[in-house]
């Protein structure tokens, strides 16, 4: 289907995000392209979100926090959408430039583009480890498009009509991306990487957080690759080849001191997580679930990036 490279619909998850949904819309408003409609999923916030969201020119559902899930919030909002190609932004994200929207588009000129995925970024107050994992998934050079079947949709776009055919698993506890980019993969459509479409990824949890979220994206990557396995020799080997990998970049960036105790903490809680995803037995219970989707103490960190090109730099109030 041809698409109208001068709009779209920008479609945001959120939940308890009043810190950081401003900095997003602001970032949106002041995009190269104008004619974006922008469409709010909130699983039960209780704080200001909302009230900030109003502010803007937005387009606001609401779901119980009872009903949540990833791929049920991205249907709701796909369903509203009144474009052809939907951008997916997490409420904590905000992006670097002003023709973030335009990058993130422009792929789809090519009708055998079915997803694309840009660039995430972290800042100085990110988690050392996280900011290496940023780096991996998200490199500074172009992806090939053979066989790729990765993608997050912190930072995404998709093709509505492709969404019609084939619409995000609502069971999973996370991953939907994933299983969504392997499903459309098969019906021979392109996965394209944006490099230069970039965000910064505010994204701070506590310790038991993040082995939350890795244990339930475990348990839905087992759902997605059943075929996968993941064993305590691989939690071994993954926690210290990952821990001497960052401690030996964090030598050359000359941080090591700074952040000699976080490195083991990380990526200690990021494989036990994933070690106890994969070994989780049984059905996952709704009380279960809504652990994963709404942890105790759910707060975000503040986050910034590196820039070159000042005439595409947003200019924010407050960084």
């Amino acid at each position: 289907m041809q698409i109208n490279k001068n709009s779209c619909s920008v479609l945001i998850r959120c939940f308890n995000e009043e810190k950081f949904i401003g900095k997003l819309l602001t970032g949106i408003m002041k995009q190269t392209m104008k004619d974006v409609e922008i469409i709010i999923v909130d699983s039960g916030s209780t704080d200001a979100t909302l009230s900030v969201a109003s502010q803007f020119p937005v387009k606001t559902l609401s779901i119980p926090s009872e009903d949540f899930s990833f791929g049920r919030a991205l249907n709701i909002g796909c369903r509203a959408a009144s474009n052809e190609v939907i951008v997916f932004a997490s409420a904590h994200v905000y992006p670097i430039y002003n023709d973030w929207l335009e990058l993130m588009i422009n792929p789809f000129q090519k009708n055998e583009v079915g997803l694309v995925y840009g660039k995430q970024r972290g800042n100085n107050l990110t988690k050392y480890s996280e900011l290496q994992v940023f780096k991996k998934w998200f490199p500074n050079s172009n992806q090939s498009s053979e066989n790729n079947l990765f993608c997050n949709n912190a930072n995404a776009a998709i093709r509505k009509s492709i969404w019609d055919k084939v619409n995000y698993d609502e069971e999973l506890t996370g991953l939907e991306d994933l299983d969504w980019a392997k499903k459309i993969s098969k019906k021979g459509y392109k996965i394209i990487y944006a490099k230069d479409a970039g965000i910064i990824h505010v994204h701070e949890e506590t310790y038991s957080q993040i082995r939350n979220r890795y244990k339930r994206e475990a348990i839905a990557f087992k759902f997605i690759y059943p075929s996968e396995n993941f064993s305590f020799i691989h939690f071994i080997w993954m926690f210290f080849s990952n821990t001497i990998s960052d401690y030996y970049h964090s030598i050359r960036d000359q941080k090591f001191f700074h952040v000699f105790a976080s490195i083991p903490l990380f990526r200690f809680n990021q494989f036990w997580g994933t070690y106890s995803g994969y070994h989780q037995a049984g059905a996952i219970s709704k009380k279960l679930k809504n652990h994963f989707y709404f942890p105790h103490g759910f707060f975000r960190q503040k986050g910034g990036g590196t820039v070159n090109d000042d005439d595409r730099l947003i200019k924010y109030d407050h960084n």
